[in-house]
């Protein structure tokens, strides 16, 4: 992202999650009452106006990948809590609603990320008069800069107590090194914690079209100042995690989150190929 400005793809992150709670038809795959509400007044009609572009296939893959990353995560961390963990960090938070909607009373959220789009985001949520709980606090980090950790010890957040991470939709920005520090420090919080994230394919792995979706999506991101330059091999990928000292890992490509979260559905919303895999690794 551009120094000093807020994510322009937090915002088109955000419109997907909003414009599923509008087009798409029950069951949701994502139950967010704040998506739409956080991006101000106009947006149902503006949406709404829209219908017919986010019918188009493409449009369609793109907010069913948008909202399966995040229930994804959700569904881990539902997981961890009923193990026992009661802090939950969201990495690269965006416009994420999970704090302002979350239903675990002493479940403890950090939301990490860059100052300029937190900034952003607090601006928004005031102006929608969505509140903040008092189980909320922000970590401002630039991960290119900054480490995790120095982020998280200016809060109140127990680095003796495990933790599930979220880190959706940031991987792919990062440079090879500030991925593997962030990992790093994930993989040295106590047992019982985990991260749930997604991760880019290499083009070459792709099929023609896969590259297709992927030449356009890189040129969109690129133009808003944010783009990819991070890839991996589902085996280099496995190599960092385990080597890390992850034991428990667990890898979704599109078939196999099509079969978890879009069986059945008739209203077209699905992945159609896939560029990115969901990943969960745990420490056990």
């Amino acid at each position: 992202m551009q120094e000093g400005r807020p994510s322009r793809t937090a915002f088109g992150v955000a419109r997907r999650r909003a414009a599923h709670q509008l087009l798409d038809h029950q069951p949701l795959v994502l139950n967010d009452p704040i998506a739409v509400p956080i991006l101000g007044s106009g947006t149902t009609e503006s949406i709404l106006a829209e219908r017919e572009k986010q019918a188009h296939p493409f449009a369609c893959a793109m907010r069913a990948f948008m909202v399966a990353r995040s229930r994804y995560a959700e569904d881990h961390l539902r997981a961890a809590y009923s193990a026992g963990v009661r802090q939950y960090v969201v990495l690269g938070a965006g416009l994420d609603t999970f704090a302002y909607r979350n239903p675990f009373p002493d479940l403890r959220v950090f939301e990490v990320d860059h100052p300029a789009t937190q900034q952003w985001k607090r601006e928004l949520l005031a102006t929608a008069a969505i509140p903040l709980r008092d189980t909320l606090t922000f970590a401002p980090v630039n991960f290119e800069r900054q480490s995790l950790a120095d982020g998280l010890a200016l809060t109140s957040f127990d680095f003796h107590q495990p933790a599930f991470f979220s880190w959706l939709g940031v991987t792919p920005y990062l440079t090879f090194e500030a991925f593997r520090a962030t990992i790093h420090v994930i993989a040295q919080m106590p047992a019982g914690s985990g991260v749930s994230f997604e991760y880019a394919l290499p083009r070459e792995l792709l099929n023609e079209r896969e590259r297709a979706v992927f030449d356009h999506l890189a040129g969109r991101v690129e133009q808003a100042g944010e783009p990819f330059q991070l890839f991996f091999m589902p085996e280099e990928m496995n190599h960092e995690l385990r080597s890390q000292g992850f034991n428990e890992i667990e890898e979704l490509a599109a078939a196999d989150i099509n079969a978890r979260y879009f069986a059945d559905r008739r209203d077209g919303l699905r992945l159609y190929g896939g560029t990115a895999r969901l990943t969960t690794a745990w420490r056990r």
